[in-house]
């Protein structure tokens, strides 16, 4: 069923535009804060798709097939929240009053899951346009999963509204270069070329021709002028039918449109116009000054019927899809596994069954191990690595691969373009459908941080495995060894840093990373082999999804009292198990903890904290990294040992001796800190 209302009469049309625009312009004015350029420039490109092919349901909004719209130009919120209202989404206009305002959902760049019809959260240029790829690859492997000849319950496409800035930024290359090679033709995205920057022309910093550089990432690219209705829907729909290539309709515009003295401006941008200014823009349209935030009753009917028009195609899907249910019972229960999330009771169990056969390796060899038996009990787990799935251990042996125009596999290869990987990692996230995850080494975490911040902002359940995460990669030198990553990547609000220790807490992150109702994780493994060390105590996994457990105490002759705890996690854990002996030899009583989640720990009952660590009882922490950070649970006289500097570049077990973490140095140092 096809919907468009493209031809509707002209003036109803420009009516319905302008509405867009006017309470676009009188919120900024309003807040005294926004960006009215875009909005007045830009309202023609979103009415084409809300008038054109567009698929939605405001009183649904999560419908598995609607079409995706991302605001990847965040400024221009007012724009996306303006027509939400009229579309009749959960906005009100009192909402749109406050814009910008604390309490307000209409917030200064769009926020996901704030308010319902917003995709994802966007205002980082190019975030947005990276996340839509990440979406769109979402359809067509769902699309693989589960279409039949009968009916395909996805085939959702992708719109995204993109600027300058958009194409500017790195990380749009990154992922437009991805969904050329994959050939994702459920994309289109609209490039509102104003050819306007915060400093002034475009042509201070960015002359290139766009269209020819898609063209050469495989787009199907094509050109309209953004106020020539015939031409600019004639282009979309091209776009639309164009399957085999996403596509781009550049559609040339102008800032500030119709503003009086300020049309074309850079100084429309991101400031409001003015009370003059917008005065005149009103006036020079036919719009009443007051009221503001005017809707004229013939606007408001023309939504109306738009709106029910699209939610007559949610409604004819609805019938489809039961009949494709009663039809394909099997693919009926594997689409509520994926929707669902649904696990097996004894997932943990049996992901630390096979973490044990590795017990003794690297971490990221068990991890790798944990995962292919993860993938057997959900087959919704996805991911790939930014060209390094091999050093990550991150590929699933039993699945297939994702290539161009083949979607059935769940191993991606993201090539070289990490900022786009993270990004691309919370698109798939967003669709609710998928476990996903990607990888790298944890040095290059860094450039994965915008993605990871935002997953961290929308709540998502991205999972980041991070390999090599130390100065034991030796060799390579200090341009690959992570010092301050852990650290950053902690100081993210809602973000869970794993960093295991052994098999058990390998089992452990993967359990976690199996649950839905959590944040990004990250999953942080060795290179290098980790030995076994023993648990003076049965642990359980559900014990370390606490974030700390207690490894054992050792006591000196004579003493019942801990003089010391000892905190550390990873690889440092087995090395402070094996000279824990030696300390209690040296007359100081300790108790060695595994601290594989900061997060999980500080979440704990103040109660169980205390039972970990003891309060009135010296802390120190041991961990190859940056000592910045451990504050938090050292306390007061507590003690981190650490590096807090660059590596070098030679054979790792030199390293070891060098940095003070082989048994006799770390020993030295410990009883120095004890002291």
């Amino acid at each position: 069923m096809s919907v468009s209302f493209s031809k509707i009469d002209p003036t109803l049309r420009r009516r319905c535009i302008d509405t867009m625009r006017m309470l676009a312009v009188d919120a900024i004015e309003a807040a005294k804060s926004g960006h009215p350029g875009a909005c007045l420039g830009g309202s023609d490109l979103m009415m084409a798709l809300i008038l054109g092919p567009m698929r939605f349901d405001s009183g649904d909004p999560k419908w598995p097939n609607r079409d995706r719209f991302v605001m990847s130009k965040g400024h221009a919120s007012m724009m996306i929240y303006a027509a939400l209202h009229l579309c009749g989404y959960d906005l009100t206009l009192d909402e749109i009053r406050r814009f910008r305002q604390l309490g307000s959902r209409a917030t200064g760049h769009p926020e996901y899951p704030l308010l319902p019809g917003i995709e994802t959260s966007t205002g980082p240029l190019g975030q947005g346009f990276a996340t839509g790829v990440g979406m769109a690859l979402a359809g067509k492997m769902l699309a693989e999963r589960f279409n039949t000849p009968d009916f395909s319950p996805i085939d959702y496409r992708v719109f995204a509204y993109c600027g300058d800035g958009d194409m500017m930024e790195g990380i749009s290359y990154e992922a437009g270069s991805l969904a050329g090679h994959l050939g994702l033709g459920n994309m289109v995205y609209i490039y509102d070329s104003n050819e306007i920057s915060i400093e002034g022309d475009m042509d201070v910093a960015f002359n290139e021709d766009v269209g020819l550089r898609f063209e050469a990432m495989g787009w199907h690219v094509l050109h309209c002028d953004g106020y020539d209705w015939e031409a600019l829907t004639d282009a979309i729909n091209q776009a639309v039918a164009e399957k085999d290539r996403p596509s781009l309709v550049i559609a040339r515009t102008t800032i500030g449109r119709g503003a009086p003295t300020l049309e074309g401006s850079a100084k429309t941008h991101g400031a409001p116009l003015g009370t003059a200014e917008v005065q005149g823009l009103k006036k020079a349209e036919g719009w009443p000054l007051e009221p503001t935030f005017f809707i004229p009753d013939e606007v408001r009917a023309c939504f109306g019927e738009v709106t029910a028009a699209k939610a007559a195609q949610h409604k004819e899907w609805d019938e489809n899809f039961a009949k494709w249910r009663q039809n394909n019972p099997d693919l009926a229960k594997q689409w509520d596994a994926y929707f669902g999330w649904q696990q097996p009771d004894d997932l943990a169990d049996r992901l630390y069954e096979v973490a044990k056969t590795q017990a003794g390796g690297a971490t990221r060899a068990i991890s790798s191990k944990v995962m292919q038996e993860l993938y057997k009990a959900v087959p919704n787990l996805v991911g790939g690595s930014a060209d390094l799935g091999p050093s990550n251990s991150t590929l699933l042996a039993e699945a297939g691969h994702v290539n161009h125009h083949d979607f059935a596999g769940a191993n991606i290869h993201f090539g070289v373009r990490e900022n786009a990987m993270a990004a691309i990692t919370n698109g798939l996230a967003i669709s609710g459908a998928f476990r996903p995850y990607c990888a790298t080494f944890l040095v290059f975490s860094d450039y994965l941080k915008p993605g990871v911040r935002m997953a961290a902002l929308m709540g998502l359940p991205s999972i980041f495995v991070f390999s090599h995460d130390s100065f034991h990669v030796g060799e390579d030198g200090p341009t690959h060894q992570p010092i301050e990553q852990l650290l950053m990547l902690r100081s993210i609000p809602g973000v869970t840093v794993f960093r295991p220790a052994d098999a058990l807490e390998v089992a452990a992150a993967w359990t976690y990373a199996a649950r839905k109702d959590r944040g990004p994780l990250v999953i942080a493994t060795t290179r290098q082999n980790v030995p076994v060390f023993e648990r003076h105590s049965a642990t359980t996994i559900g014990q370390v999804l606490q974030g700390a457990t207690v490894v054992g105490e050792w006591f000196a002759s004579g003493k019942t009292a801990l003089d010391r705890v000892i905190i550390a996690t990873g690889f440092e854990v087995s090395s402070c198990a094996e000279i824990a002996p030696k300390l209690a030899a040296n007359g100081v009583s300790v108790r060695l903890v595994s601290m594989p989640s900061v997060e999980l720990f500080l979440a704990q009952s103040q109660e169980f904290k205390d039972s970990i660590l003891p309060p009135g009882v010296r802390r120190i922490s041991v961990e190859a990294q940056t000592t910045i950070g451990w504050h938090r649970i050292l306390g007061d006289g507590g003690v981190a040992i650490g590096l807090d500097h660059f590596g070098e570049s030679a054979p790792a077990s030199e390293l070891n001796e060098l940095f003070g973490f082989s048994p006799d140095k770390l020993t030295a140092r410990l009883l120095d800190a004890m002291k």
